[in-house]
């Protein structure tokens, strides 16, 4: 302090100018880096950057398990006599449409509110906490669907269970931790652990489906379990974001967290990728200082959070309570229950394949592209069915909609799925990156909690029973969804968080981003 005091007044902004030049001129360095590192090259810097990635996201594997599971359960016969009601005129148990509803939603509003609270959670104790707070609560509500024995009870601990804080914690931890190089790839991984997910929970509901007792439906339940304790453990070893301890002004743990992440040659390089951080935040304060949810819909931020919100919902926008309730409507199409589940099990693995396949896509091609690509090919999948539906009813038309079904789903792991998860972690700005992936996402709940309430009527026998035709009303609002995105999706691919702070703040227009070139002395 006295060595402080006895530095002249004058002195000092030149001092301060001067270690601003030192940090820009690491920033810079740093930055050239990013974009000079193949995928080879940042995995053998970076290799712990992927293994607490994939430990992360293993948590999104629970929110894709349950995400099909209770949506199963409508054709599920023993889950249907158990919850159902007899209807005498079709002869056989059915779940009500109005409880379908809330069955299906009651998850989506638990994910809402938790979702949104995380946004808070992360901004005022980090990732880690947030974490672990989120696999303690998955733990002890479980235990409600476990031992619920009504329909009411069932949908209270859907409620309770907080997928929300998985699904922002995952894409938000992976795009704050990974090199540009391999960081588009582990934000789209997280749609390869709601694949996961799917392929396991219609892989335990085919095993079980012949089964008559109470255990036919409560071991997919207790296998919920499995994940969150050794998640747990792990998560007590887990690094904290290194852009959140810059944000706090913790530089020096900042420091330390991005050498948690490298290899022992890449270590001395920690400081100045720190300084890139420090540089990148300082930029995003003279923009806009706040970092509040009504702060996403100020200034630039306005325009990013419109980006992730529209994307993210439009993973259900276009057509996917048709495709992923594909078991209940295969059925009501005129196919068996034991066959309905084998072609639905056959839908989740092509789901996973498809989404690792995107990988490759994203290293050949920009996000834009695969995105409006896949929303126009997945339109007219939706068309066909419904224009299929407007036929003489026949098996071979039950067939050709349960493949076109499968189809759809490929094209929505190669496109629409992935590029969901990594557009909204790419596009939002550090500072707010936590809360505009939980609006984003609250989105996603919004629309998804909407389509709940109605797919059931629409396939239910007892109500709509509209069956293929509910391909024109997905139809719809995927063509719409694909109209948004040729007009107002900014390409991200390649781009720095301070390149995209830059080309925000010059409001390119939409069509320019990919194209437009970034100078080192615009990040000064």
């Amino acid at each position: 302090m006295e060595n402080e005091r006895a530095i002249p007044d004058e002195k000092r902004p030149a001092d301060e100018d001067t270690k601003r030049r030192a940090v820009v001129a690491d920033a810079q360095e740093a930055n050239t880096n990013e974009h000079t590192l193949t995928v080879k090259q940042a995995l053998k810097a970076y290799p712990w950057a992927l293994f607490w990635t994939l430990a992360c996201s293993m948590s999104i594997i629970m929110e894709g398990y349950d995400n099909i599971l209770i949506t199963s359960f409508f054709g599920f016969p023993t889950f249907k006599r158990t919850f159902g009601q007899y209807y005498a005129e079709r002869e056989d148990w059915e779940i009500p449409g109005p409880w379908q509803s809330a069955l299906s939603s009651g998850p989506v509003a638990g994910s809402i509110l938790g979702a949104f609270l995380n946004g808070f959670i992360i901004h005022r104790h980090g990732f880690r906490f947030a974490f672990m707070l989120g696999l303690t609560m998955m733990i002890g509500f479980v235990f409600i669907s476990f031992f619920g024995r009504t329909v009411e009870i069932q949908t209270l601990g859907q409620v309770f269970i907080p997928w929300g804080m998985f699904a922002t914690i995952g894409p938000a931890y992976a795009s704050e931790i990974c090199p540009l190089a391999f960081r588009p790839y582990l934000t789209a991984y997280v749609n390869v652990c709601f694949a996961i997910g799917q392929f396991i929970s219609a892989g335990v509901i085919q095993s079980l489906v012949d089964r008559t007792d109470e255990w036919a439906y409560r071991i997919p339940f207790a296998l919920q379990w499995i994940w969150p304790a050794p998640l747990l453990c792990i998560s007590w070893f887990m690094p904290e974001s290194p852009w959140w301890l810059v944000q706090n002004g913790r530089y020096k743990e900042a420091e330390r967290s991005v050498e948690r992440f490298m290899a022992s040659f890449a270590k001395p390089k920690a400081a100045k990728v720190v300084a890139m951080m420090i540089h990148t935040n300082q930029i995003e304060q003279e923009m806009q200082s706040g970092t509040s949810y009504l702060d996403c819909f100020r200034g630039t931020d306005r325009r990013r959070t419109e980006i992730a919100c529209t994307v993210f919902a439009g993973q259900i926008l276009c057509g996917a309570p048709l495709a992923f309730s594909a078991t209940y409507f295969f059925q009501q199409a005129g196919l068996s229950t034991e066959n309905s589940y084998k072609i639905g099990l056959a839908g989740t693995a092509i789901a996973f394949l498809g989404t690792t396949a995107s990988w490759l896509l994203m290293a050949r091609f920009d996000r834009r592209s695969i995105y409006l690509f896949g929303m126009a090919f997945m339109s007219i999948c939706l068309l066909i069915i419904g224009l299929l539906d407007l036929t003489i009813r026949k098996q071979t038309i039950a067939n050709a909609q349960s493949a076109l079904c499968i189809v759809w789903l490929l094209a929505f792991s190669l496109s629409a799925g992935p590029i969901g998860w990594t557009v909204p972690a790419e596009v939002s700005s550090t500072r707010l990156r936590s809360k505009t992936i939980c609006l984003a996402r609250n989105t996603y709940y919004i629309c998804q909690i909407s389509s709940n309430i109605i797919q059931p009527y629409m396939l239910n026998p007892t109500e709509w029973n509209w069956q293929g035709r509910t391909g024109f009303f997905w139809f719809g609002f995927s063509s719409l969804t694909f109209l948004w995105a040729f007009f107002r999706m900014a390409e991200t691919k390649g781009r720095t968080y301070e390149e995209l702070d830059i080309l925000f703040a010059a409001k390119v227009p939409t069509r320019q981003f990919s194209r437009c070139d970034i100078s080192p002395q615009q990040g000064e």
